[in-house]
């Protein structure tokens, strides 16, 4: 370790000396997927002593059959320290995994190569507790009265942030920086740059009749609805990909089906093909439904947008490397199609790093993997960076 000083040198020791791979251990033991309701509140009991409990809000959804539901989701755990102070920063994270209650993959394996594998051990029960250990360490440090946070843990990331979109808004409000714990590349590197995402329900009704007997005063909806598909798919570019990933609807063989639902997502890389992508959505949309004659609505949204390195996060980005050189790290990052709650930061105007956790990889799969050595390295880069923040009042 280089350039450090001896607060900082006590700082980064008591972050790494917290039970980081006890607290991964038993928190992937307890299964959250977003749906789990049970699950999720298991996890936040386990980590609720110092925060908030916040209900989240009910999202619609599109059913296979084309009616909308309101879907529960878990709470979302608040904490805010210090808001009164000058300096101010939001760390976020979730406790949600996408692995449901009935998933195989529920059980923790060590490896002899010092990983283990198991579910949201990278992504990121790690990230919790790396942020915990964090946040310990600044408490126990000179520069604690000088800044001031809040901590953000939502239930639902996995599955978009539809629920906790407007308390992330709301708490990035006046931040300086912004934190998110999501896993690192095995190698280190950072996510930087992130494409946009927004997911799409199009129902299309049209007017059911016999195949055989009179088919023509039918109207197809599962043909209109792949028609729409292929359509939309006109408007790929290198910055912008288009997903019609599946069709619900139809029945048997001797109906013409009066119901579909196209579901299809765009990655925009900026926001300029997000209002390219807008515009097809409509053009498409009104010509489908004069030539087959059919009625369509849609619904959803651009719900995560672009995150771009503008001059905020990339100082932001060399301050963290600093602190990664300082504890003989060499921190880099690049541009990822990836989305996260990070979006949403940098969509409010805050500067934002979301990958702070530990390394690892194989995440939303059953080989997800998180390297063990990782978690004491990051729980003190991310002691360090904050400490720094707090320090030099800016960025």
């Amino acid at each position: 370790m280089t350039a450090l000083t001896s607060p900082e040198h006590s700082l980064i020791e008591i972050a790494a000396d917290q039970p980081l791979l006890a607290q991964v251990e038993r928190w992937a033991a307890i299964n959250s997927g977003t749906r789990n309701l049970k699950g999720l509140a298991a996890v936040a009991g386990e980590l609720a002593d110092a925060f908030s409990l916040i209900d989240a809000p009910g999202v619609d959804t599109v059913g296979s059959d084309g009616t909308i539901t309101a879907i529960d989701h878990g709470q979302h755990l608040h904490l805010s320290v210090r808001p009164e102070a000058a300096v101010r920063i939001l760390l976020t994270g979730h406790m949600d995994t996408v692995f449901p209650v009935d998933h195989p993959f529920q059980t923790i394996v060590h490896r002899p190569d010092g990983t283990i594998n198991g579910p949201g051990v990278a992504d990121m029960k790690s990230g919790l507790a790396i942020m915990r250990a964090a946040l310990i360490a600044i408490e126990a440090s000179p520069m604690a009265s000088r800044i001031g946070y809040d901590v953000l843990i939502n239930s639902d990331e996995e599955t978009g942030s539809l629920s906790s979109a407007q308390l992330i808004e709301r708490l990035a409000g006046s931040k300086i920086a912004a934190l998110t714990y999501e896993p690192a590349l095995p190698d280190g590197t950072l996510a930087g740059a992130r494409g946009g995402t927004g997911n799409f329900s199009i129902v299309v009704r049209g007017r059911s009749a016999h195949a055989g007997r009179n088919p023509d005063d039918g109207r197809n909806a599962v043909v209109a609805a792949a028609d729409i598909a292929i359509q939309l798919t006109r408007a790929r570019s290198p910055t912008l990909s288009v997903n019609p990933a599946r069709i619900d609807g139809g029945g048997p063989n001797n109906v013409v089906p009066d119901l579909a639902i196209l579901r299809v997502n765009f990655r925009p890389a900026s926001s300029d093909e997000i209002s390219r992508a807008k515009a097809h959505i409509d053009a498409v949309v009104a010509d489908a439904a004069r030539h087959h004659d059919v009625n369509i609505v849609v619904y959803g949204g651009f719900n995560r947008p672009p995150k771009p390195i503008d001059p905020g996060a990339a100082k932001l980005f060399e301050l963290v490397k600093a602190a990664g050189a300082a504890l003989g790290l060499d921190i880099g990052w690049r541009a990822t199609g990836g989305v996260c709650d990070g979006n949403n930061i940098a969509a409010c105007g805050v500067p934002v790093v979301d990958t702070m956790g530990a390394r690892g990889g194989a995440i939303h799969s059953a080989d997800e993997f998180l390297l063990v050595d990782s978690l004491a390295e990051r729980a003190a880069l991310s002691a360090l960076t904050i400490f720094r923040i707090a320090e030099r009042g800016h960025l």
